[in-house]
């Protein structure tokens, strides 16, 4: 296996390569990889892994880093979620990158993340009897679906032809009905806010879209971010339940 250096990392950056897509995968790997060595040397230190890393709607007011950390941990028993995930990142983090640039796409990507946050909050709130309160969830697969959203917007203002993605979509959307344990709050949270996002950065304001797209994503990204946030802590406060 080749391991590129540093030089070859900074050219496929100036080229606009998928660098920070790859960085992405890589680090959502080696996180699973110790999840698993943890798991070989104490279930008790692979559960203190989990435990602290993964995210809670009742226990998002005093574990808040859980609202990033999770976007980075999958399930440790199986390598499905985490190969179906980075297969999914790959298939739009490429093309995505290369259109919005390194940073921007990052931002896109993390913002997408929180909406899926966001999108348990709001099921913690409006689930019957608490249940989604008690909800736990973990993977990328909030932030996968922002990108989803994405490209959908993108492909849709610039005409390209989306039967494949709709399908890869439909296949995504569809994988809670058929396997169990799927959050698909954070999927449909992080799909509305990477959309959202999406579409303000390419259709918003008419006469700011003749600005960079940096200035843009820097216009809409933080206010989008801020509602977010917003949204989260205005639904923690509904939390009957306390930790």
């Amino acid at each position: 296996m080749h391991m590129p250096t540093k030089q070859e990392i900074r050219q496929q950056w100036e080229r606009g390569g998928p660098v920070v897509t790859w960085a992405l995968i890589a680090i959502c790997t080696v996180i699973w990889m110790i999840e698993v060595i943890a798991g070989f040397l104490s279930p008790y230190l692979q559960s203190l892994l989990l435990l602290g890393g993964m995210f809670s709607p009742a226990s998002v007011m005093q574990r808040p880093w859980t609202v990033v950390t999770s976007m980075f941990l999958h399930a440790p028993n199986t390598i499905m979620h985490i190969l179906f995930n980075m297969i999914a990142l790959y298939s739009v983090g490429v093309v995505l990158e290369r259109l919005m640039g390194h940073w921007r796409f990052l931002g896109l990507y993390m913002i997408s993340g929180l909406g899926g946050a966001m999108g348990l909050m709001l099921w913690g709130v409006l689930a019957p009897d608490g249940q989604g309160w008690r909800m736990a969830a973990y993977g990328a697969s909030g932030a996968i679906f922002g990108l989803f959203a994405a490209i959908l917007v993108v492909y849709r203002r610039i005409g390209a032809d989306m039967r494949s993605m709709m399908v890869w979509m439909a296949i995504n959307f569809a994988l809670p009905f058929v396997v169990g344990g799927v959050a698909w709050q954070a999927h449909v949270g992080g799909f509305l806010i990477g959309g959202a996002l999406t579409w303000l950065l390419t259709s918003g304001v008419p006469a700011w879209r003749g600005k960079s797209l940096a200035w843009r994503m820097q216009v809409y990204g933080w206010p989008v971010t801020a509602l977010v946030v917003v949204v989260i802590v205005l639904c923690a406060l509904a939390n009957p339940y306390s930790y």
